[in-house]
């Protein structure tokens, strides 16, 4: 099976008003870079979490490596989500010991090699780093996963450009190389460069899904300028 993510006739309804994710029939391949990409509003973290079976859909189903979302795929889901779940008050060193007895594919040794390369000591408190390095602590986590798909939700948002090279340069050198990462940002010109295939949403529908070569050579256009032109920013 080439499909990593398979999802079908998927939506999320708060209530008849509220349709935050609208009939998306989609499936993403193994071993590419995704952008997830829309205006705020467009249904992206809401279809992030149902990935991440943290949600419910209304109808319609998703499945990862052929298996529906739920207790079995969260052992091979890595997630990064836009708000910080970690304690601050927690030792780095208490962290990684969470993640290693919670997840059976986190590689100690790689966490602790990117903290080093970092200067950042395990016995150091979570609250007393800068927002740029809490961020790349998180990051160091999942990645740090041999997982079949990384779900990163606004991964460099919020911080400084060369932490931002830094979140990026983990993504690209870190992952299985066999695995899907799909990456939902509003900064597509700092990512870009890395992606292989972009899904573009608006108001919980599918508006667009192709890969990156695809928009240079039929628009000669970046994806920036291209996602620009087709929601009119």
């Amino acid at each position: 099976m080439s499909e990593l993510v398979e999802i079908e006739g998927l939506t999320k309804a708060y209530d008849a008003a509220h349709v935050a994710v609208n009939n998306i029939t989609l499936a993403l391949p193994k071993g590419k870079i995704i952008g997830l990409l829309g205006p705020n509003g467009s249904g992206k973290t809401t279809l992030i979490k149902m990935i991440n079976g943290l949600l419910t859909p209304t109808q319609g189903r998703i499945k990862i490596n052929g298996i529906p979302v739920g207790l079995e795929t969260k052992a091979h889901v890595a997630y990064l989500p836009d708000r910080t779940y970690l304690t601050g008050n927690q030792k780095i060193s208490e962290i990684l010991d969470y993640f290693a007895d919670f997840y059976q594919d986190f590689s100690r040794e790689k966490a602790e090699e990117m903290l080093n390369n970092l200067g950042i000591e395990p016995s150091t408190r979570l609250k007393t780093l800068s927002k740029g390095n809490k961020e790349k602590v998180q990051l160091i986590l999942v990645m740090s996963r041999s997982a079949d798909l990384y779900v990163l939700d606004e991964p460099i948002a919020g911080v400084d450009p060369a932490a931002r090279d830094y979140i990026l340069r983990t993504i690209i050198n870190n992952y299985n190389p066999e695995a899907t990462v799909i990456i939902s940002t509003h900064l597509i010109g700092d990512i870009e460069q890395v992606l292989d295939e972009v899904v573009f949403m608006r108001y919980g529908h599918l508006v667009l899904y192709t890969s990156v070569d695809n928009i240079r050579e039929q628009h000669g256009k970046s994806v920036d300028a291209y996602f620009r032109e087709v929601f009119a920013c």
